[in-house]
């Protein structure tokens, strides 16, 4: 019984790794919702699949969502999973 709980939790380590290598090439979450100065011009500045997800940007983030999963609608896993914001490429706020 102890060996089917080591091989099951092995499994989801196995594929929880693959799902956030699968996901490194997608934007991060950026905590400014209204962008200025400087960092506006560098997100304008990239195609709209590059920018970074914002909050209440929704024709952005559905495009993004478009591109990287293919489904315009958030799945329950986008909806249930606690949002992390990654700090930006840019470094500003």
């Amino acid at each position: 019984m102890k060996s089917v709980f080591c091989i099951a939790a092995a499994a989801v380590l196995i594929t929880l790794g693959n799902t956030d290598s699968i996901r490194a090439a997608e934007p991060g979450w950026s905590p400014v919702v209204v962008a200025r100065g400087e960092y506006r011009d560098q997100i304008k500045s990239l195609p709209m699949e590059q920018r970074p997800y914002r909050p209440l940007h929704f024709y952005g983030n559905t495009v993004r969502r478009m591109h990287y999963h293919g489904t315009p609608a958030p799945t329950l896993r986008d909806i249930v999973a606690p949002v992390f914001i990654q700090q930006s490429r840019f470094g500003g706020r």
